[in-house]
């Protein structure tokens, strides 16, 4: 006799091909799906109902080790602040290095490849729809996730006390957080959607900035080695720690991140109206802002360009489902890379102008960071949900 297979959530399309074609890994993330992040929701049960949480939470994560605040919450940042013996500084500073080199085409990679993956996934994009938070403040969330991601990558960022890990903590608790409003939300479909910010979509998110990024870079021109995308990941497998992720989930090298990607497209199944609105509020954004003829006359281009770029990241049948239409810069796009390509090759015999690209990098960065922001980002927790899906 054979052993029967354990039942497969109905939100896992494609499961019998996905389970010939992945085996155990097939049962490991399809398991992760059902499983939390017990230290965060613990400590932000401690917290529910009491009007000084986001103040709690700052003291924490300064480092107070005050007995009075809630002994979850002080578990949960000793052990994230806590370095594991496996992270290698030399990689990460690698890491940092490629990122940096990337400059502003990073920048579109991450906008128009990483982000925009991120809403293909119908169930796993429900708990932002709920959060209500990028159609109604798509520029502040785009500098929110610059921010963020400046911050794992600086220099100190991931230490006890820098401004990435903390960072990466507050963004924990605001999932924990979510997760609970969501377990008590009448419209949320547990049979259709299962558990909110699992374990399985913690993981995919951080694929969506380590090996879709890298892959990204390349697509765009960038050269990007298969050491330097092995040790991009190695600093995102640390942040994907600190965020709550399992350990034993993560992948080790790009290769073995690259098949769970292979797993997250054939089992995401196609996209739905909640993806193309999300897609639509970040693409469109130039329109929302443009308050003068000729602002709106540059923004019609500005969208089209954007729309070509998301084509070319993500490739013509994810954009094709998320509602992009074709245009004939689909066809010169592809042109670019090259010209990419040989100017990173350049940078590399000419000193100065490596320096330049660098400076104007980091200027870039500090200004993805800012733009949209009216105050300092702050990433306090949310009270209440805000959006419902389509």
């Amino acid at each position: 006799m054979h052993a029967r297979q354990p039942a497969t959530p109905p939100r896992v399309a494609n499961a019998a091909a996905a389970r010939a074609r992945f085996g155990p890994r097939f049962d490991a993330l399809v398991a992760a799906l059902g499983r939390s992040d017990d230290l965060a929701d613990l400590a932000v049960a401690a917290l529910d109902g009491r009007p000084d949480a986001d103040a709690l939470i700052r003291r924490a994560l300064a480092g107070d080790d005050d007995p009075s605040l809630p002994d979850p919450l002080r578990a949960l940042v000793a052990r994230a602040s806590a370095t594991p013996a496996w992270v290698d500084p030399r990689r990460l500073a690698r890491a940092r290095q490629l990122f940096r080199r990337a400059g502003p085409i990073g920048g579109l990679v991450l906008a128009f490849r990483s982000l925009v993956g991120g809403y293909v996934s119908r169930a796993g994009n429900k708990p932002l729809v709920f959060s209500g938070r990028l159609q109604e403040q798509a520029r502040r969330r785009l500098s929110e996730t610059g921010r963020f991601v400046n911050a794992v990558i600086a220099d100190d960022g991931l230490r006890p006390g820098g401004d990435g890990l903390t960072i990466t903590l507050h963004v924990r608790l605001i999932h924990a957080r979510i997760r609970r409003l969501l377990s008590r939300h009448p419209r949320w479909d547990h049979a259709a959607w299962g558990l909110p910010i699992n374990q399985h979509d913690m993981l995919a998110t951080i694929h969506l900035f380590s090996i879709v990024f890298t892959d990204g870079l390349r697509r765009m021109g960038v050269p990007v080695s298969e050491s330097e995308a092995d040790d991009y990941l190695h600093l995102w497998r640390r942040v994907g720690e600190v965020i709550g992720v399992e350990p034993d989930l993560m992948p080790r090298s790009a290769r073995a991140a690259r098949e769970d990607l292979e797993f997250i497209y054939m089992t995401n199944g196609e996209p739905d109206d909640d993806s193309r609105a999300l897609t639509r509020a970040l693409l469109e954004l130039p329109r929302a802002e443009a308050t003068t003829a000729l602002e709106r006359r540059l923004a019609e281009g500005r969208v089209r360009v954007m729309e070509a770029l998301t084509r070319r990241l993500l490739g013509d049948a994810t954009a094709d489902g998320l509602g992009l239409s074709a245009t004939p810069l689909d066809r010169l796009l592809p042109w670019t890379a090259p010209m990419v390509f040989s100017t990173h090759l350049l940078r590399r015999v000419a000193p100065r102008l490596d320096d330049l690209s660098l400076r104007m990098s980091a200027a870039y960065w500090r200004h993805a960071e800012s733009a949209g922001l009216d105050a300092p980002a702050t990433f306090p927790l949310p009270d209440l949900l805000l959006g419902a899906p389509r």
